[in-house]
């Protein structure tokens, strides 16, 4: 499309535009060097969009097309991130048999095409290249970046700023807030149902203004430039916990936003197996450990919200420590840790205060490790969360901390882990058959775990992307979960020293189903996507 000239003549002759629209886009080029004829007849409204990319295509021997968002059948950041889609005006819509189509606005940038096809080769995908007009790129792009923008760069002033860059992250249901000092400017993201979607470019001098604002409404020293960590506390309905780290460009910021009261979810709802019978023999429990293990961010503490609201009534005694207390639950004796008392420290105190039920927010080091297995010992009920891969893994992370063999056959339970995947959005989600290869993937998991997947007359579903779900195709995330109950052979084994390997071995003989079984039956419930259960779990 940098042919200006030729390309013109060629759109007269194929009779799409006349030679006035041609003269009418030169003039136009005129002031405007950078525009290409074909973006500008487009600009300009000379021509029906969709006619004019086809005729393009033609003649430069590209596939072309003229992108909708139902066109876009992919969650676009997956794959490339939206800097990359911005500077290089590339946009990646969908993915058949292992090849990716990618929108290009200019294809004859064979430098820009050809790190777009490496970045996605090295993610196992094949490139297949299309063209289309950059005014389409762009209007796709901002769908990607939704109403944010506008909102924000609503507020001049820098604590309006500050204030709409918090509130905007609320409405969009963000998780954490990104703010990173680049070379030439102030870049906002928030991260969204697992995912980091940029939201506003601040202007780079504004940097010192709105880094000055942050501490000063966080309680952070103004001067030093070293990592801190503080809390706004101004908004009534959340708990933001600030984090601040110098990088080469100024100090970025993160905050997480943690609403106050918020609504303790079923823990059926959060996607655990609808099973009673299952929830009744991994929670209600005595003298004993049950242990949520997943990667940060992954829903852990949600999780253990939902158990003790599940096993609360006014007969026992539940404490809670936790850094910070998240949710505030009526009848709980809720404590929160601080400098002066960590969980070790605060888990002693707990232990004279006549509980039933212990929770502790995360079990980080040994000593808290020991406290909460005597804990178990002596007729308590004790809940905590580790971090590592999977429930039979908890074994060696406590090993790994100096928990005895015996302590740990003796005394851990259960042990659940879960990883959080996107919801299909139900505003624009597409039904289609699985493809062959979908069904041979699930077939394999199947007879790998000895689960029968009932696939007849089952459909899945394309990730198309609208306004309701900030164009992913996915609107908000569900718990995916495997179990292990310690039984009499599991015990045998972990008070022998048998590896990990042997206890999987053991723990699939009699029942347990890993974290992909799930997945796969949440993927034929239409809820979420064989796509997605790959992003967490890699399964293909």
């Amino acid at each position: 499309m940098d042919r200006r000239q030729p390309i013109g003549i060629e759109l007269v002759k194929k009779g799409v535009v006349s030679e006035d629209d041609i003269k009418q886009a030169i003039e136009y080029q005129r002031s405007h060097p950078n525009k290409r004829i074909g973006d500008i007849l487009d600009i300009l409204g000379l021509c029906d969009s969709k006619t004019l990319i086809d005729a393009i295509g033609e003649i430069l021997e590209e596939k072309a097309i003229y992108l909708t968002q139902n066109d876009v059948r992919i969650d676009i950041t997956n794959y490339i991130s939206l800097d990359i889609v911005k500077e290089s005006k590339v946009i990646p819509f969908e993915i058949v048999s292992g090849k990716i189509k990618v929108c290009f606005a200019d294809t004859t940038n064979r430098k820009t095409v050809d790190k777009i096809r490496l970045l996605l080769l090295n993610k196992g995908l094949v490139m297949e290249k299309y063209i289309t007009l950059e005014s389409n790129i762009e209007r796709i792009i901002d769908g990607l970046e939704g109403t944010a923008t506008e909102n924000i760069n609503a507020n001049a002033d820098t604590s309006g700023l500050v204030d709409s860059i918090i509130k905007t992250a609320m409405e969009k249901r963000a998780s954490d807030i990104h703010i990173e000092p680049l070379e030439n400017i102030v870049r906002v993201r928030y991260r969204i149902d697992g995912g980091l979607v940029t939201a506003v470019e601040v202007n780079k001098e504004k940097q010192p203004q709105l880094i000055g604002r942050l501490k000063a409404i966080s309680n952070m020293h103004q001067e030093k430039q070293e990592s801190q960590d503080g809390r706004i506390l101004t908004y009534p309905d959340y708990n933001i916990r600030v984090s601040s780290q110098k990088n080469v460009y100024g100090e970025k910021f993160v905050l997480r936003l943690l609403k106050k009261n918020g609504n303790i979810r079923n823990i059926f709802d959060l996607g655990f197996p609808n099973d009673e019978q299952l929830l009744k023999k991994s929670f209600n429990k005595k003298n004993c450990i049950t242990i949520i293990a997943a990667p940060t961010g992954e829903g852990k503490t949600t999780t253990l919200y939902s158990i003790i609201d599940y096993l609360n009534n006014p007969k026992i005694n539940v404490t809670t420590i936790e850094d910070p207390v998240e949710i505030r639950i009526d009848g709980l004796n809720q404590i929160e840790i601080d400098s002066k008392a960590g969980f070790s420290d605060s888990l002693r105190t707990v232990l004279r205060q006549d509980p039933d039920i212990i929770l502790v927010g995360e079990i980080r080091d040994t000593e808290t490790a020991e406290i909460a297995m005597q804990a178990g010992q002596t007729g308590h009920y004790v809940l905590s969360t580790i971090h590592t891969i999977d429930s039979i893994e908890v074994i060696t992370r406590l090993r790994k901390m100096g928990v005895s063999n015996y302590d740990i056959s003796s005394i851990l339970a259960t042990s659940v882990s879960q990883r959080l995947v996107r919801r299909i959005c139900p505003h624009c989600s597409k039904e289609r058959d699985f493809t062959d290869q979908e069904k041979e993937i699930i077939k394999q998991i199947g007879e790998k775990y000895n689960v029968n997947f009932d696939l007849q007359g089952k459909k899945t579903f394309e990730a198309v992307g609208c306004k309701e779900c900030n164009q992913s195709g996915y609107l908000d995330r569900i718990g995916i979960f495997e179990v292990l109950n310690i039984d009499e052979e599991i015990k045998d084994l972990i008070s022998r020293d048998a590896s990990s390997l042997e206890i999987r071995r053991k723990a699939l003989e009699t029942g347990y189903k890993p974290l992909v079984v799930d997945g796969i039956y949440k993927v034929l419930s239409g809820i979420t996507t064989l796509e997605e259960i790959n992003n967490k779990l890699i399964i293909y």
